[in-house]
């Protein structure tokens, strides 16, 4: 008898009826609260991936279920034929947390972020004889036509092409490459502040000056991807913050809207009105149900100081991992609350499976790494049973076959 036969049954008829591109989920999610969550068998897991990066404030958070309660039972839907309340009040906010003028644009998800930056960046050259862009090797951007064609993972990229673009690849961190490959020619820049599905690899310090040194130098736009390490997640509202940089275009999505489909595309200065009228469009971008709980997301981080608690926590977390020893274990790298246990030997998938059993929900990003990116209101006492729980599940990775 299966000691799960809610999962069994749930599991057969989604495998029946779905396309099989995310293969057989090894969970079946009922209900969370705050950090934790149970699957439909009853079994309570603490969820260090929220939803890779979404779930900003945890699931099923106050603020976010009177915000979106509200906002569906007054009006849930406009189209962008009208303007609604939230979405100027979104936008306004955005603006100001990122402390540039510009304008927003929203979208549904974070490849149609991406989307709109690429048609962005086009729309700019548009005469100029500007022909390609520049994107870096392991990086991630999306899987719709145009972002999936600035993805620099070959594995995902190649049974796709060709796209119809000429998309030029680097290897992420490196400088001297970027000059090199940034010319006149280049229409654009598209990175991450840190590779994300890469395996959670910060830029070297100083990468991303030098970024917008030489697009200030070629004319080329720089775009900053900031989907998943944006909103707080790092520890500032973006990352790329640290860095002290500005971004021509900057793409969000992921926390910003806590669990809500949202996305934005947001043009710095001159580049907040590169498109004209009727050029670029979405029938969902900007809904009011997402907008209002986007708004509740921002509110509630500045409220309770999650950026405080992301890079306090995050810290906690890190420090905790890199005092370990275990043979499997190589370090860890990451900041704020967006991190990644480096392993020995690619052997992610395995913990990934062992943490399960132990009841912590990691991913494994990469095979040698397991990606950590709990909620931002995630506690000490969370992380320390996690980190408590670690050197076990570490044990059942080396012994669970791959």
């Amino acid at each position: 008898m299966s000691l799960a036969p809610q999962y069994d049954a749930w599991a057969d008829r989604f495998e029946a009826a779905l396309m099989p591109t995310y293969g057989r989920p090894p969970v079946a999610l009922a209900r969370g609260e705050g950090c934790a969550v149970w699957d439909v068998d009853g079994k309570r897991y603490l969820d260090f991936i929220a939803g890779i990066a979404v779930s900003s404030l945890g699931h099923a958070h106050p603020a976010l279920v009177e915000a979106v309660s509200r906002q569906v039972a007054t009006i849930a839907h406009t189209s962008n034929l009208f303007l609604h309340q939230p979405e100027v009040l979104l936008a306004e906010k955005l603006l100001a947390l990122l402390g540039h003028e510009g304008r927003v644009f929203f979208t549904n998800s974070g490849t149609e972020a991406n989307e709109a930056a690429f048609k962005l960046v086009r729309r700019h050259a548009a005469g100029t004889g500007r022909g390609f862009v520049v994107a870096a090797l392991d990086g991630f951007h999306g899987r719709t036509m145009g972002a999936l064609a600035l993805t620099g993972k070959a594995a995902i990229r190649e049974p796709f092409a060709p796209f119809g673009v000429d998309v030029r690849f680097v290897p992420y961190g490196d400088a001297a490459a970027l000059k090199e490959a940034v010319t006149d020619e280049c229409a654009g820049l598209f990175l991450e502040p840190a590779l994300g599905e890469g395996g959670v690899v910060p830029a070297p310090d100083g990468y991303l000056a030098a970024a917008r040194e030489i697009c200030d130098a070629t004319g080329a736009v720089f775009v900053l991807d900031e989907i998943q390490s944006g909103i707080g997640r790092t520890g500032w509202w973006f990352a790329h913050a640290r860095d002290d940089v500005r971004p021509d275009v900057l793409t969000l999505a992921k926390g910003l809207g806590g669990g809500l489909p949202i996305g934005a595309c947001i043009g710095v200065g001159e580049f907040g009105t590169t498109f004209d009228k009727s050029e670029h469009g979405s029938t969902f971008g900007g809904n009011p149900v997402a907008c209002a709980a986007a708004l509740a997301v921002l509110e509630t981080i500045e409220r309770d100081d999650l950026l405080g608690n992301a890079a306090t926590i995050g810290g906690e977390l890190a420090d905790g991992i890199a005092t370990l020893s275990h043979p499997l274990l190589g370090g860890v790298r990451g900041r704020g609350l967006w991190l990644a246990a480096v392993l020995t030997q690619p052997r992610a998938a395995a913990v990934q499976a062992a943490a399960q059993d132990a009841g912590f929900l990691v991913n494994a990003v990469q095979p040698d790494a397991v990606r950590l990116a709990p909620p931002l209101v995630v506690t000490i006492t969370e992380v320390q049973a996690l980190l408590d729980a670690f050197p076990a599940i570490l044990d059942a990775g080396l012994e669970r076959e791959a």
